[in-house]
C-alpha cells in the first residue's frame, strides 16, 4: 500500500491554517488542504505494516483505538497516492456515508492507532479523505437518488445529529419512507449548533441536507418529539421509531452562586452563538455576548476549546479555563503503550489563539470552582477557585481529585461556560415512548444491539453509548440502520 519507500522519504506535513491574527476576526473555516501532489506524497507515506490498527475500530483499555467505521484505509491512502481519487470515493463511500464532517471534526483515531506514529508521525489520514471527499463533491461523484423502489414501510428517525443523518440515509437507500424529526429550527444536532462554525462550516451541512431531501428523505424542524410532537401519533404512524436525541443532558456544577446571572452551558452558549451567526447570514457578530468579558471556561476537552476559541472571536477581555485533572506528559507514558489511545498534551486552534492574544496558555490544571459571587442585582462578577490534588478514596479505592484545603482564591469572572461533559439523555423523549433507561440515563438495549425495551423502538448514537465522538455516532447509525432494516424485512443487505 503506498509508496514502499514513503514514510522514510516524506516528513507528515498538513495543510495550511489560516495565521491567528487573521483567523480569530471571523467564524470562516481556517484549515485548508494541500496542493494534490503534496497530498498524494502524504498518502504515499502509508506503509505496507501488515496489521492495519487505523482500521480496527475497537475498544482497548476502555479508550477507541482505529476507526469505528472500518473504513479501509490502507487502501484508500493508495489509490489518493497513485491519484485514483474516484476509486478512493468509491472505496471511502463503501464503508461511510459522511466523511466530509469527519474530515473536519474527527480527533483521527485512524492517526492514533498508525504505526508511523509510533516514531515518524501518523500518516495524515484525515486529510487525505477530506482530500477525497472534496473531490468527490466538485466532481458531481457523490450522488444520492432515490430509490428505483420503495418497500412500504416507514420509519421515524428522532435527532439530526451525526447518527439520525447515518442512519437515514442509509434506510433511505434500503427504500424505506424515512422521517427525520428535529427539535431545533435548522437540521444537524450537534453538527450545526455544537460544533462552531471555524471547524464545520454550516454550508457543509446544508449541501448534504439538500441532497438527502432530494433523495426522498423528509425533514420535520421545530418539532420536539414528547413535548410538541406527540410519542403516540409517531408510534401509530411509523413501522419503527429510532431515537437519536444524543447525550443532551449537560454535567451541572453545585456548588454556592450557581445561579448567578451570566452563567452558561457551553452547549447553549455555542448554539446561541451559531444561531445569531446563521440568522444574520454571517453579517452580524454577537459580540454582546462576550465582548469585553472576563471569561472563564470549565472544561478542558474538545467543546471548552471551542469556548475559547469562540470568545476570543467575540473579543473578550480575558480567557482562563480550567481543567480538574494533572497536565498530561508531552509523550506517551509507559501506561499508555500504541495503540492506545495517545493521553499527552494537545494544544488545539483555541488555545494557540489565546497564547497568540493573550501571551500565556489559557489552561489551569487541577483546579476547579468553590463559589460563584454576585453583586447586588445577581450578576456575576468573581469566582472562588480551589486547587486539586489526586487522592486515594478509602471506600472505594479510586483516586479522586481532592481539593487543597487554603488553596482557595478569587478571580474576576463576567462569563462563565460549563463544558464538563454530558451525563446522558434528557429524560422526557426516553420516558414519551416508555423505553427503558440504564444507570447512565441512556437508552437501555442488549449488548452489542439497538433495540429499546418496546418493540419497534431503537436507539443510536451517544443517546445509546453515552457521550462520544462524531465517528462513534455515524457508525452507530448505520449499525442501527441495519438492524431496523432486519427486523422489519427479515433480511437486511445493509
Amino acid at each position: 500500500m503506498g509508496k514502499t519507500t514513503g514514510f522514510l522519504e516524506y516528513e507528515r506535513r498538513l495543510g495550511p491554517v489560516r495565521p491567528e491574527e487573521e483567523r480569530r476576526k471571523d467564524f470562516r473555516e481556517f484549515h485548508s488542504q494541500l496542493p494534490p501532489a503534496e497530498q498524494r506524497e502524504q498518502a504515499a507515506r502509508c506503509m505496507e505494516c501488515g496489521i492495519p490498527f487505523c482500521q480496527f475500530g475497537g475498544l482497548i483499555s476502555g479508550m477507541m483505538s482505529g476507526c469505528p467505521l472500518h473504513n479501509l484505509v490502507p487502501e484508500i491512502n493508495d489509490l489518493v497516492y497513485r491519484g485514483k481519487l474516484e476509486k478512493a470515493w468509491k472505496r471511502l463511500s463503501a464503508t461511510h456515508p459522511l466523511p466530509e464532517f469527519t474530515s473536519r471534526v474527527c480527533p483521527a483515531l485512524c492517526e492514533a492507532a498508525c504505526t508511523c506514529s509510533i516514531k515518524d508521525g501518523a500518516v495524515a489520514t484525515k486529510e487525505n479523505e477530506r482530500a477525497v471527499i472534496e473531490y468527490a463533491w466538485e466532481h458531481g461523484l457523490v450522488e444520492e437518488a432515490p430509490p428505483e423502489n420503495r418497500t412500504g414501510k416507514m420509519v421515524a428517525v428522532v435527532g439530526s445529529g451525526p447518527a439520525g443523518l447515518s442512519a437515514a440515509l442509509n434506510l433511505n437507500r434500503r427504500g424505506h419512507e424515512v422521517t427525520v424529526y428535529e427539535r431545533r429550527n435548522r437540521i444537524g444536532g450537534l453538527l450545526r449548533y455544537g460544533i462552531p462554525n471555524m471547524k464545520l462550516d454550516k454550508s457543509v451541512i446544508d449541501r448534504r441536507i439538500a441532497m438527502m431531501e432530494r433523495a426522498g428523505i423528509r425533514f420535520v424542524v421545530n418539532a420536539d418529539v414528547g413535548k410538541t410532537v406527540s410519542a403516540a401519533d409517531l408510534k401509530k404512524e411509523y413501522d419503527s421509531i429510532l431515537l437519536c436525541c444524543g447525550a443532551s443532558h449537560p454535567r451541572d456544577l453545585n456548588v454556592p452562586g450557581r445561579e448567578a446571572e451570566g452563567i452558561w452551558f457551553a452547549v447553549d452558549f455555542l448554539t446561541a452563538v451559531t444561531k445569531e451567526l446563521l440568522d444574520s447570514g454571517f453579517q452580524k457578530m454577537p459580540y454582546s455576548l462576550a465582548k469585553d468579558k472576563e471569561v472563564l471556561v470549565i472544561g478542558g476537552g474538545d467543546t471548552g476549546n471551542d469556548c475559547v476559541g469562540t470568545c476570543i472571536r467575540l473579543q473578550a477581555k480575558k480567557v482562563t479555563q480550567l481543567e480538574m485533572m494533572p497536565k498530561p506528559p508531552v509523550e506517551r507514558g509507559v501506561n499508555n503503550p500504541w495503540p492506545e489511545w495517545p493521553r499527552v498534551l494537545k494544544t488545539d486552534y483555541g488555545q494557540e489563539e489565546a497564547i497568540h492574544v493573550f501571551g500565556a496558555d489559557p489552561r489551569i490544571y487541577q483546579t476547579t470552582v468553590k463559589e460563584f459571587l454576585t453583586d447586588k442585582k445577581g450578576k456575576l462578577k468573581e469566582a472562588v477557585l480551589v486547587s486539586l490534588e489526586p487522592k486515594k478514596d478509602e471506600k472505594t479505592g479510586r483516586t479522586v481529585m481532592a481539593p487543597v484545603e487554603g488553596s482557595e482564591r478569587k478571580v474576576k469572572a463576567e462569563l462563565v461556560l460549563i463544558a464538563a461533559g454530558f451525563l446522558g439523555s434528557e429524560a422526557y423523549v426516553a420516558e414519551s415512548f416508555g423505553v427503558e433507561l440504564d444507570q447512565r440515563t441512556n437508552v437501555k438495549t442488549a449488548a452489542g444491539g439497538h433495540a429499546a425495551s418496546i418493540e419497534g423502538i431503537y436507539t443510536a448514537g451517544d443517546m445509546h453509548i453515552g457521550q462520544s465522538l462524531v465517528v462513534r455516532a455515524i457508525a452507530e447509525g448505520r449499525n442501527a440502520a441495519r438492524e431496523v432494516d432486519l427486523a422489519m424485512m427479515g433480511y437486511t443487505n445493509l
